[in-house]
């Protein structure tokens, strides 16, 4: 059985953060994911897409930014259980858990941080009648390297940030791009939306907007795609790639049978501290749900800080808690 003082369901870019915080107050932490390695969504899904919205950073790369968020856990020795599904909680007589994963490996902890995300997830697929002929030869629902598009012809689908910044990357990439959206207006961050239609109005990409994915078809390889608008006008686009980004369906999974409060397959919390309905069991980043709550990894990393400083009274309940910055102590005074 593994020790620890807190168990981090989710090694995303949350969940890695958390461990810095908790370190910084003398606690140790375990991280569990059902994913093979570190990095949740952004290392599995798009591990070279841009992201813009990091403090300090203009630019960063995902798996960049993963990347980092290990450097600054690193010297807190977190410990980790990968490619293994949280099946089991159980409380103990102190309040601590003991966590039973998929693979059978426990894990007592004495608080448990539910960082997962959106939780067990797969991407919300466009409604084609052949679409599983093509996947994987042709269709794809994620950008892992940018580079397997070098000179092909691509064609995004959807509304959202990732459909809007890989637009924007890829159109320096790929030989012809096109952007298919059903709308008039992007869900995503106006600044990206902005990019997106100068691209199009430069001539570096095609801009399809209220239309829909209607046919796919293919020898072998997806080849061509047909779109119908809302007028019901039909159109052809010959292509190497589509990537419908059409978001993730999340599922809880078992945290859903743990007595917490679930709103749209998301955990309430309260934001005095991120704790939820039960004891010592606190949830942050996607997962959870409160009034006006932003899913922003920036979002994630406050509430990582502020639920430490609840959760150290669990680990350390005959201690008192006493603040340092780390400006004035360094890391490694803590």
């Amino acid at each position: 059985m593994i020790t620890t003082d807190l168990c981090i369901i989710g090694a995303g870019p949350v969940g890695l953060f958390a461990v810095f915080e908790a370190g910084l107050l003398k606690m140790r932490c375990h991280l569990i994911d059902a994913l093979p390695q570190v990095g949740g969504q952004l290392s599995e899904i798009y591990p070279q897409k841009p992201i813009y919205d990091i403090p300090g950073y203009p630019e960063i790369n995902a798996q960049d930014l993963v990347d980092n968020l290990m450097d600054q856990a690193k010297p807190f020795k977190p410990t980790f259980t990968l490619g293994e599904r949280v099946d089991h909680l159980d409380k103990q007589e102190d309040g601590s858990f003991i966590v039973t994963t998929s693979d059978k490996t426990k894990v007592h902890a004495q608080v448990i941080i539910i960082a997962g995300g959106l939780g067990c997830f797969e991407p919300r697929k466009p409604a084609l009648e052949n679409l599983g002929d093509f996947e994987g030869k042709g269709i794809t629902y994620m950008v892992k390297d940018p580079e397997k598009f070098r000179d092909k012809r691509v064609v995004l689908a959807g509304g959202g940030d990732s459909a809007l910044d890989w637009t924007i990357f890829l159109a320096d990439v790929a030989k012809k791009v096109t952007l298919v959206h059903r709308n008039e207006t992007f869900r995503g961050a106006p600044d990206s939306a902005s990019k997106v239609f100068d691209l199009a109005q430069e001539g570096k990409i095609d801009l399809i907007l209220s239309s829909n994915l209607k046919e796919i078809s293919g020898n072998g390889h997806l080849e061509k795609i047909v779109l119908q608008n809302k007028k019901k006008e039909i159109s052809e686009i010959e292509t190497d790639y589509l990537i419908p980004l059409f978001g993730l369906s999340p599922k809880l999974g078992p945290i859903a049978d743990w007595g917490l409060s679930i709103d749209k397959n998301a955990i309430e919390v309260d934001t005095r501290d991120y704790s939820t309905g039960v004891e010592r069991i606190y949830a942050i980043g996607d997962i959870n749900t409160y009034p006006g709550k932003l899913k922003l990894i920036l979002c994630g990393f406050h509430e990582a800080a502020i639920m430490m400083h609840s959760a150290f009274k669990y680990v350390y309940p005959d201690q008192k808690l006493s603040f340092k910055y780390t400006t004035v102590n360094g890391v490694n005074a803590f």
